[in-house]
């Protein structure tokens, strides 16, 4: 799936003119990477509802500038701090024959049927929820699948375990080491206290009897 935005050159520039751009409806923005940079101007309504698509803040985008198309990477965005409004964002073009560095979203797969919740009554707790990478821009992944359906109680994935797409890396210079937990599978709290207390019980019993004796 390929997904494309539209914008225009921004004339003008300064403070008080992106405050005017977003009170008409508009977006200030910045294209950067290989070439110059480009001020841009984009719909407000237009990226909103795109920033709420998952798969576009993990996508290789195709920006229609003044009619000409390139590839960019969503590299950040500022929202207004209580307003639904997008401030600005930042776009990176795109070299295909040079590999880029990338977080993607974790995609987390029966859950509901891993043995440690189903039987073992434990509870999931995500670690991560994205993963940091590097690849070549076509082999991009939109997000990387996470498949708990054979985990135990006690038990976790970490990202060695992870089956990676052809072509993706974990990045080198990314916070994730290979044997970082991704998720895993507790042991409910009360459920831990109970054993506790029921342990300190037992133990205590013995000599109770004896007290009474």
């Amino acid at each position: 799936m390929t997904i494309e935005i539209n914008a225009t050159i921004r004339k003008a520039q300064g403070t008080g003119a992106s405050r005017r751009l977003r009170n008409s409806g508009r977006v200030p923005g910045i294209v950067y990477g290989s070439g110059d940079v480009a001020m841009i101007e984009l719909d407000h309504n237009d990226l909103y509802y795109k920033l709420r698509d998952e798969a576009f803040h993990a996508s290789l985008l195709t920006l229609n500038l003044d009619g000409k198309k390139e590839s960019v990477l969503l590299r950040d965005f500022v929202m207004h701090p209580f307003r639904q409004q997008v401030q600005h964002i930042d776009f990176q073009r795109v070299d295909a024959t040079h590999k880029m560095h990338k977080k993607v979203p974790l995609h987390f797969l029966n859950e509901e049927i891993a043995p440690g919740v189903k039987t073992g009554g434990g509870k999931i707790s995500h670690v991560m929820t994205e993963l940091d990478i590097t690849c070549l821009p076509k082999d991009l992944p939109t997000f990387i699948e996470v498949d708990l359906g054979k985990l135990e109680l006690g038990h976790s994935v970490h990202v060695s375990d992870l089956k990676l797409p052809k072509g993706v890396e974990i990045a080198a210079h990314g916070t994730h080491t290979a044997e970082a937990v991704v998720v895993t599978v507790q042991v409910p709290r009360g459920t831990v206290e109970a054993a506790a207390e029921a342990t300190a019980e037992a133990a205590a019993a013995p000599a109770a009897k004896e007290a009474k004796k």
